[in-house]
């Protein structure tokens, strides 16, 4: 073949796939084969089966003998070898190695097309037969045939990408995986589980709702009994004075209001200063004996940690939860700025924080607002009561004779027990010592009803009245003096009472308690869990705002490459053996055989292959790595990607833009890796959420970035990513089973934005063997057996082609032979011609010089 300018191996090994090697002679400063076999005896194989794929110059099997040995050191291995000829060979020596049923050779020759690199024709017929379900279909063919040694005939189909598809496709996913910067984010005990809502909503598990916090013997205790008792006091005596006996009686005579009422705010101050003293004196993120001791001190009694809660349920609660963000598709950033929020929520500040709480529910200013004196004042409004009691009056005065006395006598009677009020006002001690003053209108009433009692009087002399009616109107007269009076006391008082508001006192008491309930539970019982969730959410979130970064840097836009696309359709097959061929073309004689293209056809392509789409085929070709070991490429740039120039003319190229289900397809692997690497996390967070080393998980992340841009590469993402083994807890994955469980995937034409019918017409078309190129020369056809019937044909279609609703359709009547393969982005057909019987040669170690 011509001179090698590219390699033709994939980058790095693909998981189940054969493991390719180069034995050609290296270039200068290269490693030499034996290195290669080595580097290739490392690579791990699923389940036993190992595979090699050997490309090799066809006139040093026999050299190599030793190497291909060596492949099965470890065990029995089942290598292809992929032979280069020159033109001028026209026999194939090989050793007893690459016999079948566990070896076999293809003997691929020299027929470059004009502009077309040798490494172009060898790099997609590497990753052809490297695909598992190709290799042991191939494999298997090789054995029977003659010798086990063939020459490929073959006719692919490539469904790719566009490089402006797969950089946008790319970009897309991390931006979905990693997500754009969020400010600090909100969470409520609603969206938690259970063992974190407890540390939000700042309730008291069921299992302390009966525990005494301040039992009576203790300082905050008795402060709280002597309070309450104070207000029950005040309350009582309220009670015995606002009534009648009160007012008429000496009931009232041994209440002191105004001392209750300074009694409850001088108890109700120092019940606070032991609150805020027991505050001030325990705090920290860690409850020791030492903090319990000083509480119960100052009469706070702590139980034990209740069982709804413990530190060791912390990291689950916050996998559980991370776990549940990332499931309902919240990006990397959006999950850690809730997991910040978590943190910031859940941070112990302790109990010295609580004054100021402390101070809005019972300051200086409530204190002396409860403790003021309150003017006492009855009787409503002095014209009023000046009417109310001259009307009175009158009723009383219209005796006649009498009147005169009994109207004026009303009057004095109302303003006595206006003056009486006066004297048994609630807000006055009876030694006199506190005294709020009050005015109950007594001035009014008297003048009043002295002037209608003697309008009463005067008007009687003139009236006729029957001789029952005055004694009624006077009775009337006095009851209503005195009813209105008690009205008027009772009002009075209650209005009192209300203003001077002493109950408020209990209910700053309830207040006080629920404080000091929460503070014991959330800032006392709860320091080290809450200290160790806050820790835990923050390294999580930390965590995952690393893991974004790291998605960032891979998913910068990939290095430009040149000349990936002509702008012409497909080319021609060319002079050199390019263009289809038939059986029917091949001669007995050896002199009838061509040596011009016009033997061999004019080079134009079936119109089995042209684009339905008018979409033209690119003559890119796969980019490999450099050989032998050198320096690797640039991350940024694409990974088994199509290569710049041309093609041959069996492989044709069809790219899409990508179909919809392309980016979704990326962000659920990308997500779902992203969680499996998470499951590492969750024990090094239970230990030390500090010591949390982040930058082994970010190295998972950029594995895992890779691997998914590698099948982006490969085929579009449409094989599914490897099985993660090693679960540390795999019943924490059991609610995303659906969701980290990728094998489930999107049919080709949803990734691509390719349809498959080409694929399936290909397929369904009649058994023409010139439908395949075959990869040699027309000189070479004469060393090819002339029977029809001896070839083998391989049809392989990736899986993914087939999936989805339309694929069962176009497959319908696909031939039962077809290899389904896992991965790749080829389809086609590989047909498998044998040679002649006298053309291959087994060699024997001895024959071949080894001792």
């Amino acid at each position: 073949m011509s001179p090698r300018v590219l390699p033709v191996l994939p980058e790095r090994p693909l998981p189940g796939h054969a493991v390719c090697l180069d034995l050609r002679t290296p270039p200068a400063g290269a490693d030499d084969p034996e290195a290669a076999v080595r580097a290739a005896l490392d690579v791990p194989q699923p389940g036993g089966e190992r595979r090699f794929l050997v490309v090799d110059e066809a006139d040093r099997l026999v050299a190599h003998q030793l190497l291909y040995e060596r492949l099965s050191s470890y065990g029995p291995a089942h290598v292809v070898c992929l032979a280069v000829g020159a033109r001028g060979e026209r026999t194939l020596s090989r050793s007893l190695t690459l016999r079948p049923p566990s070896a076999g050779v293809l003997w691929v020759f020299d027929s470059t097309e004009d502009g077309v690199p040798g490494e172009a024709v060898l790099r997609p017929l590497v990753d052809v037969l490297s695909t598992p379900e190709v290799f042991d279909a191939v494999l298997r063919a090789l054995g029977e045939v003659v010798h086990g040694v063939a020459v490929p005939a073959v006719r692919v189909l490539e469904h790719d990408l566009t490089d402006e598809a797969r950089a946008r496709a790319w970009r897309q996913a991390v931006e979905g995986l990693a997500g754009p910067d969020v400010p600090a984010g909100s969470i409520s005990a609603e969206q938690v589980p259970g063992a974190l809502a407890l540390l939000l909503d700042e309730g008291v598990p069921r299992s302390l709702s009966g525990h005494r916090w301040l039992p009576p013997q203790g300082r905050a205790g008795a402060g709280l009994a002597a309070c309450d008792a104070a207000v029950g006091e005040a309350v009582e005596g309220y009670h015995r004075i606002r009534g009648p006996a009160g007012l008429l009686t000496g009931a009232g005579r041994s209440v002191d209001l105004p001392a209750d009422l300074e009694r409850v705010t001088e108890e109700l101050g120092r019940f606070r200063t032991a609150v805020a003293d027991a505050f001030g004196a325990a705090g920290g993120t860690r409850l020791t004996a030492e903090h319990r001791g000083m509480l119960r001190d100052r009469g706070v009694e702590l139980p034990e940690l209740p069982r709804e809660i413990s530190r060791a349920g912390i990291v689950p609660a916050l996998r559980d939860l991370t776990y549940d963000l990332i499931g309902k598709g919240l990006p990397l950033r959006s999950v850690a700025a809730r997991l910040s929020a978590l943190s910031a929520r859940t941070a112990p500040v302790g109990s010295a924080a609580r004054l100021a709480r402390l101070d809005a529910i019972c300051g200086p200013e409530r204190l002396r607002r409860l403790g003021a004196r309150h003017p006492f004042t009855a009787g409503g409004p002095r014209p009023v009561a000046f009417a109310v009691t001259g009307l009175l009056a009158l009723l009383a005065g219209v005796w006649p004779v009498l009147g005169w006395v009994l109207g004026p006598a009303v009057g004095v009677l109302a303003a006595g027990l206006a003056h009486l009020m006066l004297r048994r006002r609630p807000n006055r001690s009876p030694d006199g010592r506190i005294d709020g003053g009050g005015a109950t209108g007594a001035a009014p009433r008297l003048f009043g009803g002295l002037l209608g009692g003697l309008l009463g009087a005067g008007l009687g002399s003139f009236l006729d009245l029957p001789g029952w009616a005055p004694p009624v109107a006077a009775a009337v007269a006095v009851a209503a003096v005195v009813l209105l009076a008690l009205r008027d006391w009772g009002r009075a008082v209650d209005e009192w009472w209300a203003r001077a508001d002493p109950e408020e006192a209990w209910r700053i008491l309830r207040e006080i308690q629920d404080l000091v309930v929460t503070t014991a539970v959330h800032d006392w019982l709860f320091a080290e869990v809450r200290h160790h969730c806050s820790a835990g959410a923050g390294a999580v979130a930390g965590l995952l705002r690393g893991l974004a970064e790291t998605a960032d840097a891979h998913g910068r836009p990939h290095a430009a490459r040149k000349a990936d696309r002509p702008e012409d359709g497909p080319q021609p097959a060319r002079e050199g053996g390019a263009a289809p061929w038939s059986w029917e073309d091949w001669q007995d004689d050896g002199d009838g055989w061509g040596e011009g293209p016009e033997a061999w056809g004019d080079g134009t392509e079936d119109g089995l292959w042209s684009d339905p789409a008018g979409e033209a085929a690119g003559p890119a070709a796969p980019e490999p790595p450099p050989p032998h070991g050198a320096p690797d490429r640039d991350t940024g740039g694409p990974v088994d990607g199509p290569l710049s120039g041309p093609v041959p003319g069996w492989l044709e190229r069809r790219y899409g833009d990508g179909g919809p289900a392309l980016v979704d397809t990326l962000v659920g692997d990308l997500v779902a890796g992203t969680v499996l690497i998470l499951d590492r996390c969750w024990a090094g967070i239970e230990r030390d959420p500090g010591a949390l080393a982040r930058a082994g998980h970010e190295q998972r992340l950029s594995e895992l970035l890779d691997e998914t841009r590698l099948r982006l590469e490969r085929d579009v993402a449409a094989s599914p990513p490897p099985r993660y083994e090693g679960l540390g807890d795999p019943d924490a994955l059991t609610s995303l089973a659906a969701f980290t469980d990728r094998s489930d995937r999107p049919d080709a034409a949803r990734l691509t934005g390719v349809a498959a019918d080409a694929v399936a017409r290909l397929l369904l078309a009649e058994d023409d063997p010139g439908r395949t190129v075959a990869l040699c020369g027309p000189e070479h056809l004469r060393l090819l057996s002339h029977d029809p019937l001896a070839a083998r044909q391989v049809r392989f279609v990736p899986e993914a082609m087939r999936r989805g609703a339309a694929g069962d359709d176009i497959w319908r009547g696909t031939a039962e032979e077809v290899v389904w393969t896992g991965a790749g982005r080829h389809a086609g057909i590989l047909r498998l011609v044998p040679l002649r019987t006298d053309v291959v040669h087994t060699v024997r170690a001895e024959e071949a010089g080894e001792p």
